[in-house]
């Protein structure tokens, strides 16, 4: 089966419309998904913005707050304009990184999203990380040691550095072999491109 790197941040907006359709339609074409969680906040560091460019322009913000709306309607998800943005989510990033191979890792990761960009409830704390895992009928105390244990606290950091060093500079971003796709609204070109590798 062919395998599609999705690259995403849980503080991304954009991102909360890739993770929330990506598994379906990967399954619909026969793609597996590799989830890659890393975080955004360094990436823009590292290019000289202190944190998402449009958060810097006045009229960009308004622009993309609206076309979140219009996006939302169009894929059919909730949509709560979050009054804190950038929200952190380490703690949710360690998870989902440390279960990327897990069966459960895309609800939790669609589960962690509604709650940012659908209700606009916290995400960072330990106690909504736990909440979620909870829900879903997992061993929170398990798999937050997991997450917090320092070989996979290592590994986000790692992972990190790798988006930078493929070239990623924001999120959601897609790799099918060794092409990159950026944006939410790349994500069926970049599942056509990673079936038509396999011909």
């Amino acid at each position: 089966m062919p395998s599609l790197e999705f690259w995403f941040d849980f503080g991304s907006n954009y991102s909360y419309l890739s993770v929330m359709r990506i598994e379906a339609a990967a399954a619909q074409r026969g793609v597996a998904v590799q989830w890659r969680p890393f975080l955004l906040g360094p990436v823009f560091q590292s290019l000289g913005w202190r944190t998402a460019p449009f958060l810097q322009q006045e009229l960009k913000l308004a622009y993309v707050w609206q076309d979140m709306v219009r996006e939302c309607r169009k894929y059919g998800l909730p949509w709560q304009q979050p009054s804190v943005f950038p929200r952190k989510a380490v703690l949710a990033l360690r998870v989902a990184l440390w279960a990327d191979e897990q069966p459960w890792v895309g609800e939790f990761c669609r589960r962690t999203m509604a709650l940012n960009f659908g209700q606009d409830r916290d995400v960072e704390s330990e106690a909504s990380v736990r909440a979620t895992l909870q829900a879903m009928g997992l061993d929170a105390d398990s798999v937050i040691a997991h997450a917090l244990s320092e070989p996979n606290k290592l590994r986000l950091r790692t992972q990190t550095e790798t988006a930078m060093a493929k070239g990623i500079f924001g999120a959601p971003t897609f790799f099918a072999g060794q092409d990159m796709f950026w944006g939410n609204d790349r994500l069926d070109d970049a599942l056509a491109h990673c079936q038509a590798l396999e011909h």
